[in-house]
């Protein structure tokens, strides 16, 4: 690639087929080639001229498919969805992110009725805040929660890309409600949950690199589970690994786990 376009050589080499190109390459050049229509239009002429066999079979596919595409009933209108929407999220997503949202909402009732009493001075939210984004970024990228799983991971965009696209889709939507709910009861301050998240979700997708991205998120969950949030609620009191002086670690694992996101970028393709 070459300033905002793709070489030519680059592009001929393409168009003939040239087994040697590095498969990063090929993923780059085509998902730069969804958005750049002077690029396809030098494809288009380079395969004209280089190879004349694929233009010839492709008229010869147009000239058969024409007649049948005509025939074919319509399907009915979708809803109307923004364009945005399918390239930040998957459609399954949002019931998960509604249920997230429901789940913040009960914990901020349950904390304006008062906590129970086996709970303590640990506000109910606070315990499962670290990990509740990593809910939705499992479900945003989940093999068996997505019908187009494997027509989305064929794409020129899967990977890297399209997983932080939907990553961040998912903390826009659960972090402020979060803010919200600590901010009208109180019970919890941003810095006791919030670097504790981005760090969960960092060394989730660090690890989803090797594991799948919902296994990890998962494993992280149920290891957050009984070791933090059980024993916080049987002495009742705020976790230590919550205390302000632990911000440290949780920045430190926050860097760790997107140093090994960007060394190990080009994995995802391949999830």
């Amino acid at each position: 690639m070459s300033g905002e376009h793709a070489s030519r050589r680059l592009v001929d080499d393409y168009a003939r087929g040239d087994a040697e190109l590095a498969a990063d390459t090929v993923w780059a050049l085509e998902s730069h080639l969804e958005t750049c229509a002077p690029c396809r239009s030098r494809l288009a002429a380079s395969v004209a001229a280089g190879a004349p066999g694929i233009v010839a079979l492709l008229d010869t596919v147009r000239a058969g498919l024409a007649p049948q595409l005509d025939k074919a009933v319509r399907a009915p209108a979708r809803r109307y969805r923004p364009r945005w929407v399918s390239a930040w999220m998957t459609p399954v997503v949002l019931p998960w992110l509604a249920m997230t949202v429901t789940v913040t909402l009960l914990a901020l009732l349950l904390a304006a009725a008062g906590a129970p009493a086996f709970l303590g001075t640990a506000p109910p939210v606070l315990l499962f805040a670290p990990v509740l984004p990593m809910c939705g970024v499992a479900a945003a990228w989940s093999r068996g929660l997505d019908p187009a799983y494997e027509l989305t991971a064929s794409t020129p965009r899967a990977g890297l890309p399209l997983l932080l696209r939907r990553t961040v889709s998912v903390l826009a939507v659960v972090l402020p409600a979060l803010l919200v709910e600590g901010w009208l009861t109180g019970a919890m301050t941003a810095a006791q949950w919030l670097l504790p998240s981005l760090a969960f979700t960092s060394v989730a997708l660090a690890l989803g690199s090797v594991v799948g991205v919902t296994r990890a998120a998962a494993g992280l969950v149920v290891g957050w589970g009984l070791v933090v949030a059980a024993p916080a609620w049987d002495t009742g009191r705020v976790p230590l690994v919550l205390q302000p002086d632990r911000l440290p670690v949780w920045g430190a694992l926050l860097a760790l786990g997107i140093g090994a996101v960007i060394a190990r970028r080009r994995s995802y393709s391949a999830l």
